[in-house]
């Protein structure tokens, strides 16, 4: 699946760019997304709107990476509404965009790494995608500790939430993508 991800046909359906156009998209796909019209948008919303609106199949069916992109967004504005902790709000939807994108390329070098598709990368994975990581930007020079920082949850395996927040904080960028930077991503944890 991953081989054939047209990074740049992707960024053309977001329309995340800082444009008037752009920003008139976003504006009618929110709308779209939110059919009741409250202004705000829940997670299954996002959801539906991920597949029928976006008609983006390969997002929808991986969860995590829409859970991890919706939970970064709604705290990615400081709004005073009731509902700012628990929905994202039009301010927010941008935000939502990027994010999406973002954590689908961090899904791909994921997936990349776990060659057995069990969901986790074992030590043995990690070890052996080192030179992989050193072509997305970092190097691994002690395999172990470094294994072992990324496993905060010392279970011995790292879930993809974990191998976020370590290519985030590694500025990880795989090198079959469209070379995406935006400001928001700075506000990823």
């Amino acid at each position: 699946m991953y081989d054939k991800i047209d990074y740049e046909h992707l960024r053309e359906i977001l329309c995340v760019e800082r444009t008037n156009e752009a920003l008139a998209k976003r504006t009618k796909m929110f709308k779209d997304f939110d059919p009741n019209g409250n202004g705000f948008l829940s997670l299954a919303e996002v959801d539906k709107g991920i597949r029928d609106v976006l008609k983006l199949p390969d997002i929808f069916s991986i969860k995590q990476v829409i859970m991890r992109a919706f939970q970064a967004a709604k705290d990615s504005v400081k709004n005073k509404s009731k509902h700012s902790d628990d929905y994202i709000e039009r301010n927010e939807f941008r935000y939502l965009l990027c994010y999406l994108r973002q954590y689908f390329e961090y899904h791909e070098m994921f997936e990349k790494v776990n060659t057995d598709h069990d969901k986790y990368i074992d030590y043995d994975e990690f070890v052996a995608a080192i030179p992989t990581f050193e072509k997305w930007g970092v190097k691994v020079t002690d395999p172990e500790k470094t294994f072992a920082k990324i496993d905060t949850d010392k279970g011995g395996r790292i879930r993809f939430d974990e191998f976020c927040h370590w290519a985030i904080q590694n500025n990880l960028d795989i090198d079959t993508d469209d070379d995406f930077e935006d400001g928001c991503l700075k506000n990823l944890k």
